[in-house]
């Protein structure tokens, strides 16, 4: 399989229908939270995704998010994994495209990602430090971080 980057417009019925699906299967019924998932930033946004070309489903995925929309760097945000596809490097492989992603389209910008508590030590392993303190969104602690290396 192959990385996908598409922006918002170029996105299939099919595809947007599964990122939509996968999102809240994992952040809404998964997590228990409720929110608002499709918070209109997708439309400003990159979608990087792997996809299985048989049976359409998404294996990975995240937006990337240009700078001046959620902070003044680009950020990458909604990572996740399918979770009938994880422990198997995809998250690690996914943030890496995604990592360098950024790079390529906002060069003279840097990384800032509002990450869950939970995963700093993977995103940190990844060169990302945190900068901030603990804050809970949708019930759920998160910190700040940027991309160093």
């Amino acid at each position: 399989m192959k990385w996908k980057l598409k922006t918002f417009d170029e996105l299939t019925n099919i595809q947007l229908y599964r990122i939509l699906q996968l999102r809240s299967a994992v952040f809404v019924v998964e997590q228990n939270c409720v929110y608002q998932d499709p918070d209109g930033d997708d439309l400003k946004c990159h979608h990087l995704f792997l996809q299985d070309p048989a049976d359409k489903i998404i294996t990975a995925y995240c937006r990337i998010v240009p700078p001046g929309i959620h902070y003044t760097e680009s950020s990458i945000g909604r990572v996740l994994t399918n979770p009938e596809k994880r422990k198997k490097g995809m998250g690690k492989a996914l943030m890496t495209e995604a990592i360098n992603i950024c790079k390529e389209l906002y060069p003279a910008s840097g990384i800032k990602i509002g990450a869950q508590y939970y995963l700093l030590q993977f995103y940190t392993e990844l060169g990302f430090q945190p900068t901030g303190d603990l804050y809970l969104e949708d019930g759920i602690e998160h910190i700040k971080m940027n991309y160093t290396t």
